[in-house]
């Protein structure tokens, strides 16, 4: 029986007689059909089904107690294996005995930006390139709160840049956004429909697309590792052993090289057969001084993904605008008034270090409508809230005394 995809916000339930292996997962579907494809070789008499979800829903849906018993667990994000290991999601670490283990490694990945082929827009050439006036409203990314991919980005400049450096940052390039999406897959797609000149993203999402797309590394480059595991109450633990050993199989690995999934694979010597890495990549594997801290991600997985949405997807448009207003008045005022100004757009709402790891906020998985907030959250976002408001408003009480003048 060939293997079946199902594709679609839901899962339909099997047969009682059949046997299905299934998977959730936030990886598009043309990287599922091909492990697909290769699963109605390895496993013929065994079907597949696949739940497509965005990696913070999906993170729910197990946390929630994996009531559907889906038997894999599949996405880019690291912390997100860590916050359910928490929650006892996986299978015992020797489930497939002398076999892998329920949780494995098996691609590699990491982040920068993509902009399409024939632009004429100059392509950024380091992250602090990005924060150009050339740039404004010309960069789009997705909340960190709908995908997994973009956390892993925020969480890249967050480690690299330290906190405070980190969110400042954050919060300037802000000045340049001209949307949030939706959906990672938004950002990439929306760059090659000509939406936006340039996205935020990871690289696989965009070198897939490497027909219309070309993709930069930031630097330094921080890889980040896609995991694979093996929930505890799924229902085929046995087949679920044998499609990890298909995805770490040298076929499998090969799999990943594929233009139209373009990942980096795990496996050393499948990445020998791989074109030419670019020279940051090649640099970051032989380079182990800096890595990503996906168990630091994990702790304070609610705090950023709720900072980033009160500091920047609420007040997104109140926030450009400031930023307009600051470079109109450039040249015409006191550089002294205007750095005061900038301070404010770009100081992060400040947060004691016990709230970063939010231990009164309940488990951390409450990250989305789905799981709602504990009472301890929302008197922590109110407080946040309103010291955002209070930068904003100084902003702009600031702005109308230097326009004002100018004028």
């Amino acid at each position: 029986m060939r293997a079946i995809v199902i594709l679609c916000l839901f899962l339909l339930p099997a047969p009682a007689s059949a046997k299905a292996l299934a998977v959730i997962t936030s990886f598009p579907s043309r990287m599922t059909e091909a492990y697909a494809e290769l699963w109605a070789k390895v496993r013929p008499a065994s079907q597949i089904r696949v739940l497509h979800k965005n990696t913070v829903a999906a993170i729910d849906e197990i946390a929630r107690g994996n009531e559907r018993r889906f038997d894999i667990f599949m996405v880019s994000s690291p912390e997100a294996f860590e916050l359910l290991a928490q929650k006892g999601a996986f299978a015992p670490e020797r489930v497939c005995g002398d076999g892998p283990t329920s949780v494995e490694p098996f691609a590699l990945s990491s982040v920068g930006w993509t902009r399409r082929t024939d632009s004429e827009l100059f392509m950024p050439g380091e992250w602090n390139d990005l924060l150009r006036a050339p740039y404004q409203g010309k960069i789009a990314m997705a909340r960190p709160a709908r995908s997994g991919s973009t956390h892993i980005m925020i969480e890249h400049l967050l480690q690299i840049r330290g906190w405070d450096e980190g969110w400042s940052y954050i919060l300037s390039l802000a000045s340049n956004l001209s949307t949030l999406t939706a959906r990672s897959f938004g950002v990439p797609d929306g760059v090659a429909q000509r939406r936006f000149e340039i996205g935020l993203t990871l690289d696989f999402l965009a070198q897939s697309k490497s027909d219309v797309l070309e993709f930069r590394y930031g630097r330094p480059v921080m890889l980040t590792a896609a995991r694979i595991g093996i929930l505890a109450n799924g229902k085929s633990p046995e087949a679920a052993c044998d499609f990890v050993n298909m995805v770490l199989s040298p076929e499998g690995q090969r799999l990943l090289l594929r233009p139209e999934i373009a990942r980096i694979p795990i496996v050393s010597d499948a990445r020998k057969e791989a074109p030419a890495l670019p020279d940051r990549v090649q640099d970051a594997l032989r380079l182990e001084w800096i890595s990503y801290d996906s168990s630091v991600s994990a702790r304070r997985y609610w705090a950023v993904n709720t900072l980033f949405d009160i500091m920047i997807t609420e007040s997104l448009a109140e926030r450009k605008s400031l930023w307009a207003r600051v470079r109109a008045l450039e040249g015409q005022v006191d550089p002294a008034a205007l750095a005061s100004i900038r301070a404010d757009l770009t100081s992060a709402v400040t947060v004691e270090p016990p709230l970063i790891a939010t231990p009164n906020a309940g488990d951390g998985l409450r990250t989305t409508h789905l799981t709602g907030m504990s009472q301890a959250q929302r008197r922590v976002l109110e407080g946040w809230r309103s010291a955002n408001a209070s930068f904003l408003q100084r902003a702009h009480k600031r702005l109308l005394e230097l326009e004002s003048l100018a004028n």
